[in-house]
Order: C-alpha cells, then structure tokens, then sequence
C-alpha cells in the first residue's frame, strides 16, 4: 500500500485496536504494547506486507508517536516525589553496579554471537523503563523503602541509558552524538528556567484559566511546540528524538503537569499516536529473519537474561530479589535501539527484532517478580 490517506490511517487504526482487545482477556495478560506490535508485525514485512513502512508520511506520523510516548513517560518519572529524591544516591550506586555488571555481560554476549555491539547491547541490559515498570507497581498496590527505592532505580537508569544509547549504537559518531545530546539538554534545562519563572510570577496560572474558560488547549498547544521544536533540534544533530521526548516530559513533571495537561496528552498519544508508532515499529521488524538467522533468537533470549541478571546485582547491596529484577524491564531504550538500527542499517538482519525479544523477556520477568514481591508484602509488614 504504497499511497498514503484516509482509508490508510483508517486501517491502521484498526490495527492498533488489536492491543485493548487482547489485554481485555484476563487470561492473557498481555501489555497493549505488545500487541500492537505484534499486529504491526501481522500487516508488515514479516506478514501480509500490506502497509508501506518506508512511506514518508507514516513514518512522520510514527516519529511523532514515538516524541509523544518519550513525553509522557518523562512525565511519569516521580522526581518530585521528596522520599524519592532522599533515596536517590542508593539507587545511583545500584545503578553503577548494574552498568558495570552490564558492560561485562555485553563484551559477553557480542564475542558469543560474533557482533561488535558490546557497548548497545551493554546499555540496553543497563536500562531500565518507567514506562513498564511503574504503572506494574501502582496497579500491584504495593509501597514501602523499598518500593520507592526502586522507582529511583528506575529513573536513574532510564534517564541515563537514553543519554547513552546514540553514543552505544554507533561508537563511530559518538563524538557527534554527545554534542547533540549535550545541546537537546542544555535546551531542556534552559526551558525548565523559563517554564519555573512563568509558574512563579503566576503567569503560567492566568494562561490556564484563559484557555480554560474559551475552551482553547494552550497548554496543550505549548507542548506539542516545545516537543517539535526540541524534536527538530534532536534530529538536526543526529540525535533519537527519543531524549528530546523523555528531557521535556521530566522538564514539564518537575514543574508540575496539571491534569488537564495529563488528560490531554494522554488522549491523543494512547488514543492515537502511540499506536499508530508501535504498529509501524512491529511493521518494520522482519522476524523471519530470525528464522534465517535463528542465532539471534538466541541472542534476544541472552539480552534479556542479561538484564535480569546485571539487575541482579542489587541483591548484594541489600535490594530484595523481586524489587531487582522489577527494575530489570525496558521498553523505550530497546525500542529506541531498533528504530535506529532499522532506519540507519546500524544492526544486521534479525538484530533489531532480538533487541524486541530481549524487552518482552524482562516485562514477563518484571510481571512474575511484581507479583511475588506483593505475596511478599504482608508478611513483610507484620
């Protein structure tokens, strides 16, 4: 389907249903994400070829799903949250020793399947995903020190390894990728300054109400301006726009999301864009390759036991297996990796949808240890 319009957006609008419908089985237990992925994988080069991936508007509308995505999980990151920054340098020091484990974990992996990706496929079993996570922690109902300590984890390790993931993915470029990732965050920390000023002065208050009272969305519009113009930015100097995403979600956290806001970006990213992002990602990946190439199955499997195990580590700084391995779950950073990898030809055939096995294996992992770690809970208390 090489022509781009309405019936197009209509269909993959369709597609994207399949992930509310499958997490509407109990017995399945699927994330959404998953299955509009693997819907997108149904109607892409790995199945019936039916939608056209390399088509310049798709991919434009998918970009803009994958800024959004990046946003709103920048906005879930709790670094408001006072006990959570008083924990915050155990959750560093945990996420040093999770690198370290990390990096010699990737040197690994990428002499046993003959790659030279050590330093991606470190940052990746390094990283961690709010996005997955948190909403498992709140939905589980379980709090407490260690609880809150995880979620520094969390933050610490999301925020650092979107940092590091352009400079990982192609060491050759790194040089070039640390200034553009310098520059997106210079402007994010620039627009923090002035965004805490208008809350300040009250101005960013009368503009609420104002567009409040005549119904116009101007702190939605202000968004969606910030998050291109960041956006642009990123991709002019060779960047994921993935960190222009995640640095203006933590900017508009810190200075406090209103709910209207929340609301808002959350309709049009989970009602639309984000979908529409996942199934072209699903789209994109060829995961017969893995049929070809069967070694990267392996790979994959390897890349998420990987991540367990480095997260592991915590264990022996005093952090409880089940809350270990719950930080182990990422979503954005892989995600982010086989975007790239696909869009650049930076990873060989079959790579990019190892790099998607690696994350499905830490969200079954994080789901299983959420669950032991509230049977947990009671016992604990008393």
């Amino acid at each position: 389907m090489s022509d781009f319009g309405f019936h197009t957006l209509a269909l993959l609008v369709v597609i994207g249903m399949v992930g509310p419908l499958l997490t509407a089985v109990p017995r399945l237990a699927i994330p959404v994400i998953i299955g509009e992925l693997a819907a997108g994988m149904l109607v892409g080069r790995t199945g019936f070829d039916i939608v056209d991936t390399t088509n310049p508007t798709f991919a434009l509308l998918a970009n803009i799903g994958f800024a959004l995505v990046m946003f709103v999980v920048g906005t879930h990151v709790p670094v408001r949250d006072p006990t959570l920054r008083a924990g915050i340098w155990k959750a560093v020091l945990r996420a040093v020793l999770v690198g370290a484990v990390a990096a010699v974990l990737g040197v690994l992996i990428a002499e046993a399947f003959d790659t030279d990706h050590a330093a991606l496929y470190a940052v990746l079993m390094a990283s961690s995903s709010a996005a997955v996570a948190l909403p498992i922690i709140d939905a589980l109902g379980i709090d407490g020190p260690q609880v809150l300590s995880v979620k520094a984890q969390i933050a610490v390790a999301d925020a650092a390894c979107i940092v590091l993931l352009p400079l990982a993915i192609n060491p050759s470029r790194a040089p070039q990728a640390a200034l553009g990732a310098l520059a997106v965050l210079v402007c994010a920390a620039v627009l923090y300054v002035v965004l805490r000023h208008f809350e300040r002065n009250g101005t960013r208050k009368r503009v609420r109400g104002y567009s409040k009272r005549h119904q116009l969305a101007l702190e939605l519009r202000i968004s969606l301006i910030l998050l291109f113009a960041l956006s642009a930015l990123a991709l002019s100097m060779h960047v994921s726009i993935m960190l222009a995403g995640f640095a203006l979600g933590l900017v508009v956290n810190a200075i406090g999301e209103p709910k209207r806001l929340a609301r808002q970006l959350l309709g049009i990213t989970e009602g639309f864009f984000g979908p529409l992002f996942f199934v072209w990602l699903g789209a994109t990946l060829q995961v017969r390759e893995l049929i070809d190439h069967p070694q990267f199955i392996g790979l994959g499997v390897a890349l998420g036991v990987g991540a367990v195990v480095a997260h592991g580590i915590g264990r022996a700084v005093g952090q409880q297996l089940p809350y270990s391995v719950m930080a182990a779950a990422q979503l954005g950073v892989p995600v982010a990796a086989a975007t790239l990898g696909a869009e650049e030809g930076l990873l060989g055939p079959g790579e990019p949808a190892a790099l998607i096995l690696g994350a499905l294996v830490t969200i079954g992992a994080t789901s299983i240890a959420g669950e032991v770690a509230k049977r947990r809970q009671p016992v604990e208390a008393r």
